[in-house]
This record gives structure tokens, sequence and C-alpha cells, in this order.
């Protein structure tokens, strides 16, 4: 395919850019920043003109593409002002949802965050492992922005699969409902995102059970983010659906049911939570996506 990968500068779009290369994908990237020449273009997702041009055609680069995948974003609360990240976010990830699906990009998949779960859980989640079947529950700006993205998407798709003669939407480019009933966009609601590099750090936090409880000691591999996001390309099938994207064990070494005895006393376990096992869980990708994570910290500080 030729996919469009927003963001392709980012800690996690770089990655996965390189991946999807790999695999014989040609990749442009789409980016505020970023390597001069072939396979990337400059480009203010904020502006709508500017999106709908980059995903349109770029003198001899490109003229069009077959899937989209959405990285760009402020990556995290905190990193600029709440205002700031609300208007960068909402309205880049709607300007290209919208060019997409106006050019004809039928298969989208993008970053969503592991954010909407409740991080930092000071309010404890509802039972654990978390997963995707309770409703999301923002404690940010950003992660209010992550849920919106979400709703925003699934009503996106909702039109596009929409009965047949079902009333146009004034001022719309779709003579109709019903039109794209392929139309498909998946939410990654990807961990915090690690280069092998990155892990050495894990150290100090071992000794300090609530050092890592604000996304519930979870984390993934960058190789592993891209692997879910080409399952979900090959795979996802048409329509809305989100899935929780994390590293299959935790950031300690301590058991899970000593780090939830000491934080999360009175939270109930759905099943068992094996020793080092995620608490994000990623049955869901695993079941419907074909996503299985290869990479652990744990691997990589043996070797080094």
């Amino acid at each position: 395919m030729r996919i469009a990968v927003t963001g392709s500068s980012g800690k996690l779009g770089s990655v996965v850019a390189r991946e999807l290369r790999a695999a014989g994908h040609e990749v442009i990237g789409l980016d505020a920043t970023g390597p001069r020449g072939p396979g990337f273009v400059q480009v203010d997702l904020t502006d709508y003109g500017q999106t709908v041009d980059a995903l349109t055609a770029v003198n001899d680069q490109h003229d069009g593409f077959d899937a989209l995948v959405h990285l760009a974003a402020i990556p995290a609360p905190g990193i600029r002002s709440d205002v700031a990240t609300f208007h960068n976010n909402m309205v880049a990830t709607f300007n290209v949802f919208w060019a997409a699906t106006r050019l004809g990009i039928r298969r989208i998949v993008y970053a969503s965050s592991e954010t909407v779960l409740g991080l930092p859980f000071d309010v404890p989640p509802p039972y654990v492992p978390v997963d995707e079947e309770y409703l999301p529950r923002p404690e940010s700006v950003y992660s209010l922005v992550k849920v919106l993205e979400e709703r925003m998407a699934s009503e996106l798709v909702r039109w596009s699969h929409a009965p047949a003669g079902s009333a146009q939407r004034a001022g719309g480019t779709w003579s109709g409902r019903g039109e794209h009933p392929e139309l498909s966009i998946t939410a990654l609601r990807f961990s915090n995102v690690m280069w092998p590099e990155d892990y050495a750090a894990f150290a100090a936090v071992q000794d300090d059970a609530w050092a890592r409880k604000w996304n519930l000691w979870g984390y993934i591999d960058a190789r592993d983010g891209a692997q879910a996001v080409q399952r979900a390309l090959e795979n996802a099938r048409p329509g809305f659906d989100q899935f929780i994207i994390a590293a299959a064990d935790t950031v300690m070494e301590r058991s899970n049911e000593q780090l939830l005895a000491e934080v999360f006393p009175d939270v109930p376990r759905r099943r068992p939570v094996g020793e080092h096992d995620t608490l994000l869980s990623i049955e869901k990708a695993r079941r419907l996506l074909g996503y299985e994570p290869r990479h652990s910290w744990r691997d990589e500080v043996r070797q080094g």
C-alpha cells in the first residue's frame, strides 16, 4: 500500500514509518518537521488547506494514498498549555479525518491513548486488567481530546455506513449516506511508548510501587506499536473500533499481586493477573487484530 503517516518524525511515528517500509509498503511522512527529501512532506495539519493538499498529491512524491496512519499530536498532557493542546490536537485530527474521507481513503489507523482509561488512576480503575469495555474516563484536556476523537471517528463511520437513502448531510460532498460501507477507522490506545535505550531507567522505579501506578505499570515498545499499526491496516474490519496496545508485561520486577495489594487493594480482579502480565488488557487486540508483542524490557536489559 501507499500509506501516509502523520507525525512521522515523532517517537512512535519514526518507528512506524521505518517498519512499514521494511514490510514493503510505500510510506510518505507528513509532519511539521522532518528530513528534507523523498518520502517526507512538511505540512501544518491544523491548516485544512495544507492537509487536504498534502493528502491529494505533492509534486512527484505521490498522487494519493491507499491508507492513512495518523500519529501527529502534542503527545502528552503538560507539554503545552491545555488550550494549545486542545486546539492543536482536535483541529489536526478533524482536518486529517475529514480530508481523508473526502479523498476516498477508506483505511485509517490512528493513535488514541491509554489516558482515556482514567490515567493517572487517582480514582482507582473499576477492575483489573482494564479493558475497552468501560466508558472512557478522561482526566486531562489531552485525554478529553482523545475521547472526542474516538467519538468523531465513530460518527464518521456511522455516516458512511448508514442505510442508503438517508438524508444528505448539509454541506457535505458525499451524495448520500451509506456510500462507503468499507470505511474502517481504528483507534489504537497506545501505552507509554519506549525505545530500547529507555529501558535502563526502569531500574529507578523498582523500589516504589507508586512511581508508575499512573498507568498500571504499563508501557509499549515502539517496535510493537508499529506492529499493532500494521496489524490494524491488514486486519481491521469496516467500521470503528478501539484497542488497547501495550507490552505483554509490566515495567516492574515485583509481582502484580504485590503491586495491587499495596496500591489498589480494593480493585476487583476480573481474571487472574499473572505474575508480570500487563494490567492493560491486550486480549481484544490479540483476538481481532492478530497483535502479539515481541519485545520486553526484561530481554533488552539482560542483553545490555
